[in-house]
């Protein structure tokens, strides 16, 4: 085998903190070479992300460092900054988790790119390098190239601004690639996308890849080898099929048992690679429809025909409709007691729109929505926020939805305050939501900082539980957590289910989760329901064209069914344009180049 082109040793690193010293990354060591995809993973708080930050050289300046790594022979702990800037974007690049926060909003997407070209080569003309943008652009599948590379980061979607953070990646052929969680909640057809996307970059530039991620499906269908952390530490290493097939650590094992599969289902998971912890979930849900036939349950939630449509204006001073926005097309859909109706489809169908006409207990533009028979546009204050205890919702961010000056017991008093129960009721409900959600009555002492995201949800759903609801909205409330975490949050939703009767509309694009979970599904594209019935045949038969799609592009955490899955190609030239720069390079000491004709330069 070649010499590796990036080899860590004893890598370890600290950070000073109010507690004491917190070690973030414990003796790690590993190697990555030519061509290569390694995948990193491990629960948050694991040591992930920070090692790769060490490689990149962008720890903050608290970090303690020791060990030893080495780029293609540079031993990068005795580079500076400025011999470390030589390296970054040209020799090693990164994609970042957010996109939206690594991409400058104030510049349009192709000066950036450009920008990234240009520092490496400086005798490459505005023009050149402008080109080599639009080329990058398209060469990452976003369309109309010319057009975009004008726009800026905000006018991008999630995927979009991934793609453009890859082309920027690839700009000058770097021989590693560091990906951070480049697929962190975007939907399922876009994850497969961007990562089909990375998996083709790495082929066409013969680089190697450092994928940094705690999904399972997406590193059985991208990585060669996978590395597993723990608590700073390294777990095991070895093949993606050994690891997947043959883990050796108990973790390991707990990691792959706790990933929800969407191509298997009831007693087929048992004897599944990754999925005995789903088990536990199965049998619950299983358990906890009620035996009455849905026919004959009451009707907690129906909505007939929902419509809501934004208009399109233009004009700085007189602004005039110029077109229309249908978010909400029409949707008719309902929902029984004790039932689980899961609502799926890709950013931008309408899922959250429909949420919020729902939540807001209001007269919809058109179409009606009736919570436990009781239509909400004929509603009266008084009426409206009484039926503010019938039904409650569980956002995506805990931490953003829990107010962080409140002690837990008081988040979880505040809809039953609203309500007026009384204090003895309040103190005695508290105790006994906590113990619903597998919480301790000590933590409603404690404030939402010193709970890690779980827990956090958890608390979340704790206090949609105080009023006793009979539906409770669900958005996307475990794409932001670990496969461990998310197991045991979806396990805690069925089991209250099942001991209490609630209903949940459950909002996610993780059709792995929603099979789990839910009864029904209903699928939205473009504002409209185009597929609806019971789970098990909406994935056993999907009838739709655009549910076989979204089925197709769910990650199997199985590396021999991924690799049987079909990918395509993206054209070679395309990456190839980089060799055209280093002709400019090589005549840039016989005719220096010339300040940009628009008076701009480029800064690292």
């Amino acid at each position: 085998m070649s010499d590796p082109i990036l080899s860590v040793r004893d890598l370890s690193v600290t950070f000073p903190s109010e507690y004491g010293t917190v070690q973030a990354v414990q003796d790690l060591s590993y190697e990555v070479h030519q061509g290569e995809a390694l995948a990193i993973v491990g629960e948050s708080g694991s040591g992930k992300s920070v090692s790769s930050l060490a490689v990149m050289g962008l720890l903050p300046k608290s970090a303690s460092i020791s060990g030893e790594i080495d780029l293609m022979g540079k031993k990068l702990f005795t580079m500076d900054d400025k011999q470390l800037s030589t390296l970054r974007g040209n020799t090693i690049s990164m994609i970042f988790q957010d996109p939206l926060s690594a991409l400058t909003p104030v510049y349009q997407i192709g000066r950036q790119i450009a920008e990234v070209v240009r520092i490496h080569h400086p005798s490459v003309s505005a023009d050149k390098a402008h080109r080599r943008a639009v080329e990058l652009l398209d060469a990452v599948g976003i369309p109309e190239p010319q057009r975009r590379a004008k726009q800026y980061p905000h006018e991008f979607s999630g995927g979009m601004r991934q793609r453009a953070m890859i082309a920027m990646a690839i700009a000058n052929e770097p021989e590693l690639i560091i990906a951070d969680e480049p697929t962190t909640a975007l939907d399922v057809t876009i994850q497969a996308q961007v990562m089909e996307l990375l998996k083709s970059a790495q082929e066409m530039l013969g680089a190697a890849t450092v994928l940094i991620t705690h999904d399972m499906g997406v590193v059985a269908g991208f990585a060669d080898r996978v590395l597993v952390m723990k608590e700073a530490r390294m777990v095991e290493t070895g093949g993606v099929d050994e690891i997947f097939y043959r883990p050796r650590a108990e973790y390991t094992r707990s990691l792959l048992s706790a990933v929800p599969r969407v191509d298997l289902s009831g007693a087929d998971e048992t004897d599944a690679v990754a999925g005995s912890a789903m088990l536990d979930l199965a049998k619950i849900v299983e358990s906890a429809g009620p035996k009455a036939p849905r026919e004959k349950r009451p009707k907690v939630l129906e909505v007939t025909d929902l419509h809501r449509i934004y208009p399109i204006t233009k004009g700085a001073l007189v602004r005039r409709k110029v077109g229309e926005q249908r978010a909400v097309d029409g949707i008719s859909f309902d929902i029984r007691e004790g039932e689980c109706l899961a609502l799926v489809g890709e950013s931008g169908c309408g899922k959250t729109t429909t949420l919020m006409e729902i939540m807001q207990l209001r007269a919809p533009q058109q179409g009606s929505i009736k919570i436990a028979g009781k239509e909400t546009g004929n509603l009266s204050r008084q009426e409206r926020a009484a039926m503010r205890a019938d039904v409650s919702i569980v956002f995506q961010d805990p931490m953003a939805s829990l107010d962080p000056r409140m002690p837990i017991a008081d988040i979880i008093k505040e809809p039953m305050r609203v309500q007026r129960y009384s204090e003895k009721r309040m103190n005695e409900r508290v105790d006994w939501l906590l113990s619903m959600v597998g919480l301790l009555p000590e933590h409603a002492a404690r404030f939402p900082t010193e709970f890690s995201g779980g827990q956090r949800q958890r608390v979340g759903v704790a206090r949609a539980l105080a009023c006793d609801p009979k539906l409770i909205v669900l958005d996307e409330p475990t794409s932001a957590l670990d496969v461990t975490v998310q197991a045991g949050v979806l396990a805690m939703l069925a089991d209250l289910k099942a001991r209490l009767g609630v209903s949940f509309l459950f909002v996610s694009h993780d059709l792995s989760v929603v099979r789990h979970i839910s009864d029904r599904i209903a699928v939205m594209r473009r504002g409209k329901i185009v597929e609806l019935g019971d789970t098990d045949e909406v994935f056993a038969h999907p009838q739709h064209e655009y549910s076989r799609e979204l089925l197709a592009a769910v990650p199997i955490p199985d590396p021999e069914k991924a690799r049987q899955r079909r990918r395509q190609v993206i054209d070679r030239q395309a990456f190839e344009g980089a060799e055209d720069l280093d002709a400019d390079d090589d005549a840039a000491a016989a005719d220096p180049p010339n300040r940009d004709t628009d008076g701009s330069h480029a800064t690292n």
